[in-house]
């Protein structure tokens, strides 16, 4: 019988958890919800023995160091292995398209190129993710919640993939062979163009625009990558095609599976003929 082993049981990997329909064990740093903690090296030493399948979307140290093969690499031997790594590692590309032949290392990435790089040196099946969003994490999430925000910089474009997507990406790579994947839509746009389209659905205005400079180190960072991302390699080698091709289409999806039940009912059906 398959089953899998995930080390990281967020919000993607449980995307794929449910998907999958497997028995799966998993681990999250303090054991909650009935998973293993990650530091209890006997509990999951016999949950990776018991598995035909590895996933790890563990982040690495700042230093590169990947948590999962510093502690247990020995047990993961003659297993499936996937990775979910990011499309960040490659860097600031100028609006350019990239794929899984471009080089890796560069950017604000640098120590998730490390990892990236240890686990396909292991045979892993890695698994390259853009900005992910789905039901409870999306623009809409953030534009009800008053926290999104606009910075006005023209040409600026990433990548995102929705994590329905992704879930069936990882599936689909389980009879492939191993190397990396880009999991990413069909659409690169600007988180602007995202962002007033959100709004425009959910009937709200469009967040302010901001000046970049008074952004955190993260969020300035972001914005000082420009890419966009193919996923050509996914499609052919995986028989993959993502549902929602483009932001438009998933951030629909999202809306309708996330918004409020109306407060009143519609009128009972007049009679059992009526269509």
């Amino acid at each position: 019988m398959t089953r899998l082993f995930v080390f990281g049981l967020g919000y993607a990997a449980r995307a794929i958890v449910m998907a999958s329909g497997w028995p799966v064990l998993g681990t999250t740093r303090d054991g909650r919800d009935g998973t293993i903690r990650f530091d209890d090296a006997d509990a999951v030493r016999v949950g990776v023995t018991a598995a035909t399948h590895v996933l790890s979307s563990v982040p690495p140290h700042e230093s590169g160091a990947d948590p999962v093969l510093a502690r247990y690499r020995e047990l993961l031997g003659g297993r499936w292995l996937g990775y979910l790594s990011s499309t960040g590692v490659y860097g600031d590309t100028r609006g350019a398209w990239v794929d899984e032949t471009a080089p890796v290392g560069g950017g604000r990435r640098a120590a998730r190129a490390v990892a990236d790089a240890a686990w396909l040196a292991i045979g892993a099946r890695v698994f390259r993710l853009p900005g992910i969003y789905g039901p409870g994490r999306s623009p809409l999430d953030r534009l009800r919640a008053g926290t999104a925000h606009r910075v006005d910089l023209p040409g600026q474009v990433f990548s995102r993939v929705h994590v329905a997507d992704i879930a069936r990406g990882v599936i689909a790579g389980f009879a492939a062979p191993a190397g990396a994947y880009n999991l990413a839509d069909d659409l690169p746009a600007g988180q602007d163009e995202v962002l007033a389209y959100a709004a425009a659905l959910i009937g709200l205005a469009p967040p302010p625009v901001v000046p970049l400079d008074t952004l955190g180190p993260a969020a300035r960072g972001f914005y000082g990558e420009n890419r966009r991302v193919a996923n050509g390699k996914a499609k052919r080698v995986l028989g993959w095609a993502p549902l929602y091709p483009d932001y438009r289409v998933g951030l629909r999806a999202v809306s309708a599976m996330t918004s409020p039940i109306p407060a009143s009912t519609p009128p009972p059906i007049a009679s059992v003929d009526q269509r």
